[in-house]
């Protein structure tokens, strides 16, 4: 199937803007020159549009004076954390929630777990609390009967009620709703009639699938989101139109897809994993493009870790995560593994005399010990910049950071981890780099040897500023055989957001065992699906090379408890189509197949994407003769002792340049350590080709 949107900018420029905790990074391709290019300027947490804004008037170098900075900007694609930020430190809307009468502990029960899990005690603070959750009168039974019709006065009343304790977002959440949503749907014009503004939230709206706690929390969270995410994205358009911006604003959801900035607004939940979720695309297509379908990715910031596991070129999607204990979402994203081991992860001896590196971090304010800003425990910076991996007086390959103190830095280890360990300092600074990099591999072991996968067979792509310093380290850990370092680790999720096509996703209930499914109904729901989609699409008002559908059922045996997403193929939908599917799914997945016993499908899943024009990454690549010549040599403490690596300025090789290490590769984004034994070539797009030297 294919669609083409017409409709065009005026300007050439396409930008992707990831905002991390240190830094805001762009990535900026010109469709005119076929060039690309990238930008960084320092994060401004709490004002995360300033820093945005910053790097955008920077974006067009070619501007004359008497032009708006972004009027030549055609596209401006936005991985926010705007959303994850606020559901972590809690600093949410004041919100209320209509609920039937009965169920206002949904959120506390969650599913009778605790944050620790063998813990004697364990509490939990909702978003809402109690006395925000009010109750009405209604009731639809799980078939869908109608057992109480909603009163609507009533509801108006409890609103009226929130609004007078403050409450600027709301949320209705009626039981079953999902199998019949004909009071929820009445209850909501009720609200929407007496609220002032627009955040009223229908849960049904936004998740029209069985299981209530999952419901009523994505729901309530995208309620508490809409007054912050909506701000904040109005702000940005605002100030972008006043700098002379008239192209689209779109913005990244947790799929990897992309969506309209006015639906972000309506659902901003599907933005909880927006920033991770882009980097992980772009590394999919680099990954690809350079012949290698089934990669790992490692983006390793300032505080986490993440790792996401790419098949066949297709980044894996879960159903829901959880932004923290009891703060679940239900919403497709791309699954991603997370843990504190980013290069601000402090490191620490604990009672047990056990060393510790993260969860806590040190963030980008006061930073790592080196920064000079009062820290003074070490961190994964501290013990690379001692150890000489990063160069104290060009951090970042003498990109945005001034210097960095490596007496800071030693005084720090040897005071939290050298002498509580009986170490010497060198000693210790290894040891920190030893625990945070078995942390993450085991990370990787999780998204890979954990779900069936032999990492072997898999090559591992580090991005971020500090992915690079430990490619080598990762691949000796988990026996992956190649490395890939992209040609900008530092802006990859940028690059994604470029990259990224546009995507958006829905899901219905049926729960019916497969002989009673009406596949009328189905293919009548299915189209439902498709036009609601379609209509996001169209708001987005931006081209398309076509348009592509995914249709998928959440299926299980009568008795199981989990459920299998089986993708049904192109074409007329089968009852037989249907089983086939499954019991491929089910036996590709568990070896077998249960005879004899009754099929049930739970949910219909659809998926439709509109294919964004795809740049050539080939733009990315070096040009010209390059230089193999090195800037010089620096010492390096690696496995007990001092080496002399060469240092080479990464972006000036050229493609087919072999390096063999000990090396030190510097860009403005990211340094990359090539330990000894192993080799780095540039292939034809710029990417770093990291593998072991035989013996």
């Amino acid at each position: 199937m294919t669609q083409k949107n017409t409709s065009q900018a005026k300007g050439h420029l396409v930008v992707g803007v990831d905002v991390g905790g240190t830094f805001t990074d762009l990535f900026v391709l010109d469709e005119r020159q076929g060039t690309a290019r990238i930008v960084k300027v320092p994060s401004t947490r709490g004002e995360e549009s300033r820093g945005f804004m910053n790097g955008v008037l920077r974006v067009d170098e070619s501007q004359s004076q008497s032009e708006k900075p972004a009027a030549n900007l055609a596209t401006i694609v936005h991985g926010t954390t705007v959303g994850t930020n606020a559901l972590l430190e809690r600093k949410v809307a004041r919100t209320g929630i209509i609920t039937t009468r009965g169920f206002r502990d949904a959120l506390e029960m969650r599913r009778r777990d605790r944050p620790q899990t063998w813990g004697l005690r364990g509490s939990f603070t909702p978003v809402v609390p109690r006395d925000l959750r009010l109750e009405v009168d209604e009731r639809v039974l799980a078939d869908g009967t109608l057992h109480t019709a909603v009163d609507v006065q009533q509801v108006q009343q409890q609103a009226k009620a929130l609004l007078a304790a403050g409450c600027e977002a709301v949320c209705v959440f009626f039981i079953n709703a999902y199998a019949n949503p004909v009071n929820e749907q009445q209850a909501v014009a009720a609200v929407r009639a007496v609220w002032p503004n627009p955040y009223v939230t229908s849960a049904t709206e936004v998740l029209p699938e069985i299981r209530e706690f999952e419901r009523c929390s994505t729901a309530t969270l995208n309620a508490s989101l809409q007054p912050v995410v909506g701000s904040y994205l109005s702000k940005l358009d605002d100030d972008l139109r006043q700098q002379g911006f008239a192209g689209e604003l779109l913005i990244v959801q947790s799929n990897g897809g992309v969506m309209s900035r006015e639906t972000a607004c309506d659902v901003p939940i599907r933005t909880a994993l927006s920033g991770p979720a882009a980097g992980v695309i772009a590394c999919a297509a680099v990954a690809r493009a350079s012949g290698f379908p089934n990669v790992i990715t490692g983006d390793m910031g300032g505080t986490s870790f993440d790792v996401s596991l790419v098949a066949k070129g297709e980044a894996a999607l879960a159903a829901q995560t959880s932004i923290e204990f009891g703060l679940v979402v239900r919403s497709p994203m791309i699954q991603i593994e997370t843990i504190g081991a980013g290069g601000g992860s402090i490191a620490s001896v604990d009672a047990s005399g056990m060393l510790q590196v993260g969860p806590e971090s040190a963030g980008s304010i006061p930073g790592p010990a080196c920064y000079g800003r009062g820290n003074t425990r070490p961190t994964v910076t501290d013990a690379n910049v001692l150890l000489g991996r990063i160069a104290a007086d060009r951090p970042l390959g003498g990109g945005l950071l001034q210097a960095l103190d490596s007496h800071l830095s030693k005084a720090a280890i040897q005071e939290h981890v050298a002498t509580p360990l009986g170490l010497d300092v060198l000693q210790a600074a290894e040891a920190i780099l030893t625990v945070a990099n078995a942390k993450m591999a085991g990370a990787i072991r999780v998204v890979s040897i954990e779900r069936g996968h032999d990492p072997r067979q898999f090559a591992y792509m580090p991005f971020g500023g500090g992915g690079g310093l430990h490619v080598c380290a990762m691949m000796r850990e988990v026996g992956v055989t190649t490395g890939i370092v992209p040609r900008y680790p530092g802006v990859t999720s940028a690059l994604g957001c470029v990259m990224a096509d546009m995507r958006h996703d829905a899901v219905q209930t049926l729960n019916k065992s497969l002989n009673e499914l009406d596949l009328d109904q189905l293919k009548n729901k299915l189209k439902s699906l498709a036009a609601s989609c379609q209509q996001r699409l169209d708001s987005a008002g931006v081209q398309f090379e076509s348009v592509q559908e995914v249709v998928a059922l959440d299926m299980l045996y009568m008795g199981q408890t989990h459920t299998l997403q089986v993708t049904l193929p192109a074409g007329d939908i089968t009852r037989d189509g249907i089983q086939a599917a499954f019991e491929s799914a089910y036996a590709a997945a568990f070896g077998r197949v249960l005879n004899g016993l009754v099929i049930r499908v739970m949910n219909l899943r659809y998926a439709r994407i509109g294919v964004r024009p795809k740049f050539d990454l080939s733009v990315l690549a070096p040009t010209g003769p390059g230089s193999m010549q090195p800037l010089g040599v620096q010492r390096v403490f690696h496995a007990g002792q001092w080496c002399e690596a060469q240092r080479y300025a990464r972006l000036d090789l050229p493609v087919g340049a072999v390096v063999h290490g000990p090396a030190i590769l510097e860009q403005a984004d990211t340094t990359v350590w090539l330990e000894p034994g192993f080799t780095a070539r540039v292939d034809a797009l710029g990417n770093l080709l990291v593998e072991k030297e035989a013996a």
